[in-house]
């Protein structure tokens, strides 16, 4: 069954289609990367499923229709995102973040204090992410990487179901890389994860499946090795030198 289920997906901004039609499914449990050059409709896709643009056609989430439907109503049928820059309270430490990312309904000086104990979905959560000898630091004290996982972890708290990353390791170094990678791999064990990718290798690492944007429409969509391999992506990023080594897409992402 797929989780996520977009039909005739079209967002226009002032009379240029940024996405053009597109049809795509991700099924539960996937990890499922959308790859393509700068400006193939990659973020705008998931602003249209996360309600931040207006769009036509329809994208379902678990059989609801989700067009039409506040930012917020989305958020709360169980769809989290990321930005490609962390957006974590910095001045407050990590465990009050996730407490707050936990505490929906809860007043603000609740959430602020210090609890007697420590909420489960808040104990786990530090430590899916690696988080949890960090609990008690200033967010604005972590690495970089430290703080994509932050907020990914704020998302686990409100029990997400379906996670949007947009380039969740831009800027990391590779051990970074391949925490964050693992990372997913763990979080899509029990959830669905869509990641906006540029870097070629760690898509060959960790997708399970990968579509391919190109000009707001999907191009290819399968296994790294099926997208890989099919003409019409090589020529997209490679020209006609379809010989050469894949991992020079890499290169043409930037």
């Amino acid at each position: 069954m797929s989780e996520l289920e977009i039909r005739g997906l079209r967002v226009s901004f002032d009379g240029f289609t940024a996405v053009d039609g597109v049809d795509l499914e991700v099924r539960a449990g996937d990890l499922r990367f959308l790859i393509g050059p700068n400006g193939a409709g990659k973020t705008t896709l998931v602003d249209a499923v996360t309600g931040l643009v207006k769009a036509r056609g329809s994208v379902r989430f678990g059989g609801a229709e989700l067009l039409g439907r506040s930012v917020h109503r989305i958020a709360r049928s169980g769809i989290g995102r990321t930005f490609q820059t962390a957006t974590v309270f910095e001045e407050l430490t990590v465990l009050q973040n996730l407490d707050i990312a936990a505490g929906a309904g809860r007043g603000a000086w609740t959430m602020l204090r210090r609890r007697k104990a420590v909420p489960p979905e808040v104990t786990e959560a530090l430590a899916t992410v690696g988080l949890t000898d960090l609990a008690d630091s200033p967010a604005g004290t972590l690495a970089h990487g430290q703080k994509q996982w932050l907020e990914i972890g704020m998302l686990l708290v409100q029990d997400v179901r379906l996670l949007l990353l947009d380039e969740p390791v831009a800027g990391m170094s590779h051990d970074e890389r391949e925490a964050t990678g693992e990372l997913l791999r763990r979080i899509s064990a029990e959830r669905t994860v869509v990641v906006i990718e540029h870097d070629m290798d760690f898509m060959r690492s960790f997708a399970r499946s990968v579509s391919v944007l190109h000009a707001g429409r999907v191009l290819s969509e399968g296994t790294v090795a099926q997208v890989q391999a099919d003409p019409k992506v090589q020529e997209v990023y490679l020209g006609h030198t379809a010989t050469e080594d894949a991992g020079d897409m890499a290169g043409q992402e930037a």
